[in-house]
């Protein structure tokens, strides 16, 4: 267990997992818990969750004892949305609660379970002031954005996705690392119309308006999608890491990404050696070979389509 102390730690790292309904944040968390415990890092997991009930993980801080939303629904009649809204304003207004919860926990490493709703980390601030005034407290915090994988097989969803990510990335305001979950689901919901890379890696775009003018309904659009296709490459921000939580390799590539985005792996809170840091740092060069065997793995490659024909010339 983590030591208990009144002080504020000098340093803290941890991640916010974020993402839509059923994108898989508390099951990451669950299965994260797991990891971490086993490579030996002290482990707390904080519920900032208040619609969130039976908590499948141990929780040292639960922000359901602050506010809940159904009492908030029940005594303020709003509807989910506007409580849910309204509970994340409420612990911004109470972040004192917050802080003495968390400062009882030294040398740990945290998991902050966020909401699912949308709004919360593309519009409105509540959130990104909680998450600054963590900052704030010594955090060093790298948001885990969290996405369904099966809207890769359908192109308008997967543009989407990327409108949505790359407006989270801008707003919330932390280093951050986008991640497909759910990966051994995804051709459940059709197949790839290219090799798994170039949704990680967001290639590009102009492949994947030309698969979309092919349908009737999007034709139509095409200069609203090209425009929305030119804006995510001119930013150039957004990739994304696959994820299968019952992975153990994949979680710890996850938990590799994560760890360079906030910095803990070149910390002194583990014993770490001049080759671990030099891998972290040269990291990338291996992706492209990673998303190979995340694809041989979860992607029935047989039968290629004519667009996967094309990427191979």
């Amino acid at each position: 267990m983590c030591s208990r102390s009144g002080e504020v730690p000098s340093l803290r790292f941890g991640q916010v997992v974020i993402g839509p309904p059923g994108s898989g944040k508390t099951t990451y968390c669950q299965a994260m818990q797991e990891v971490l415990t086993h490579l030996g890092r002290k482990v707390v997991v904080v519920n900032m969750d208040p619609a969130n009930e039976g908590l499948p993980y141990k929780c040292e801080v639960d922000v359901s004892e602050l506010v809940t939303l159904a009492d908030v629904m029940d005594g303020l009649k709003l509807g989910p949305n506007g409580g849910l809204l309204y509970c994340m304003e409420y612990v911004e207004a109470n972040m004192d609660w917050l802080e003495n919860k968390l400062k009882q926990f030294s040398g740990c490493y945290f998991l902050f379970d966020c909401p699912g709703q949308v709004e919360l980390y593309t519009h409105q601030s509540s959130v990104k002031n909680i998450f600054s005034q963590l900052s704030k407290w010594n955090f060093r915090l790298c948001s885990v954005h969290l996405v369904d994988s099966h809207y890769c097989t359908d192109p308008a969803k997967f543009i989407s996705v990327l409108c949505t990510s790359l407006s989270t990335m801008l707003h919330v305001e932390l280093p951050h690392v986008n991640v497909l979950s759910k990966m051994d689901l995804m051709e459940q919901y059709g197949k790839l119309a290219f090799n798994l890379d170039f949704y990680t890696e967001v290639m590009d775009l102009t492949y994947l308006l030309e698969h979309l003018a092919a349908d009737p309904f999007f034709k139509k659009f095409h200069h609203l999608n090209a425009k929305l296709a030119e804006v995510i490459q001119d930013y150039s921000l957004v990739s994304f890491v696959s994820l299968n939580v019952q992975d153990k390799d994949s979680m710890i590539q996850v938990l590799r990404a994560v760890d360079k985005a906030n910095g803990y792996c070149f910390g002194d809170l583990e014993e770490r050696n001049l080759q671990a840091m030099m891998s972290a740092a040269v990291g990338a060069d291996f992706q492209f070979n990673t998303t190979l065997g995340v694809q041989e793995r979860y992607v029935d490659t047989s039968g290629k389509t004519v667009e996967e024909e094309m990427m191979d010339l």
